[in-house]
């Protein structure tokens, strides 16, 4: 029987692509159309590399090139790069990405027409495997505390996995060498003001005890993965946005497929982030200043 999700066909609806959960493709396919047009705004313009499951999630590979002409993607060629890049004109795309086998979302943290120019910044929280939910929820909470003495307006997310995810928009910056710069100042601050909790060091076997305050995804062609995103996981987790009061009562993997389904309904605790105006440069030149 033929499966249609916004006019899209899905080819092998019933293939399950997380056995241990025995969700189907065609799950994922209307799980994308459910949160669409929540996730697009997240997704417009911006340059990303998926990662596909064909059979399941547990032989994915990554893709950052398209190889297929369709109205749902559209390629763009950047400076110095030998291969096209993609974004999605409209939120139909996303589920016609998961017909292509899309589990993953990642974006960077520029869009088009200003690549040079990052908007997005983020803090990917990674705590050591033996560290307490509470120890990390502590951590993300000394973060949250520095930006707002920076001025900065922040908002969380779970990674679901281990983490959390602290995104921070911008209206404008002067270019990726500078933004990324600052993203590394803010977690060199961080770990300087407490090395016992913190590290910057990528090196796993220096995170022992630690949160690793990766800051790395802020340079050019680095990636986040998007909100509202599943993850290829056992347990088919989000990466799904939250407020901060939900902050001690939603652990990093807490959010499943269904339950996201649920949350939409909610009020969107990000319902602002596009508005914020914080500008990445004026900031700057008030540090020189």
């Amino acid at each position: 029987m033929e499966e249609f999700v916004s006019g899209i066909k899905i080819s092998h609806p019933d293939r399950v692509v997380y056995k241990n959960d025995g969700i189907t493709k065609l799950e994922v396919a209307r799980y994308y159309d459910k949160v669409k047009e929540k996730m697009f705004p997240y997704l417009k313009n911006r340059l990303l590399s998926v990662i596909r499951a064909h059979n399941d999630i547990g032989e994915v590979f990554f893709k950052k090139h398209p190889n297929a002409k369709s109205k749902f993607v559209k390629s763009v060629v950047i400076e110095n790069e030998d291969e096209p890049y993609f974004y999605l004109p409209n939120a139909d795309s996303v589920v016609y990405q998961a017909q292509l086998g899309t589990i993953e979302f990642h974006i960077w943290a520029s869009s088009l027409p200003k690549i040079e120019q990052p908007d997005i910044m983020t803090f990917d929280l990674d705590p050591d495997q033996n560290l307490s939910l509470d120890k990390l929820r502590e951590g993300v909470s000394q973060l949250k505390k520095l930006l707002d003495q920076l001025g900065l307006k922040a908002f969380l997310k779970t990674s679901g996995g281990k983490g959390y995810h602290i995104l921070v928009p911008f209206s404008s910056s002067s270019g990726y060498q500078d933004f990324s710069a600052f993203a590394r100042g803010v977690a060199e601050l961080l770990e300087r003001q407490n090395p016992k909790l913190f590290t910057t060091n990528i090196r796993k076997n220096e995170r022992k005890g630690k949160i690793f305050v990766d800051f790395l995804r802020n340079k050019k062609g680095a990636t986040c993965v998007c909100p509202y995103s599943l993850r290829a996981r056992a347990g088919a987790s989000v990466s799904f946005p939250l407020s901060w009061s939900e902050l001690d009562k939603v652990a990093p993997n807490e959010i499943t497929m269904a339950k996201a389904i649920k949350k939409i309904k909610n009020k969107d605790p990000w319902q602002d982030f596009f508005k914020v105006k914080q500008s990445l440069s004026t900031f700057a030149q008030s540090e020189k200043g």
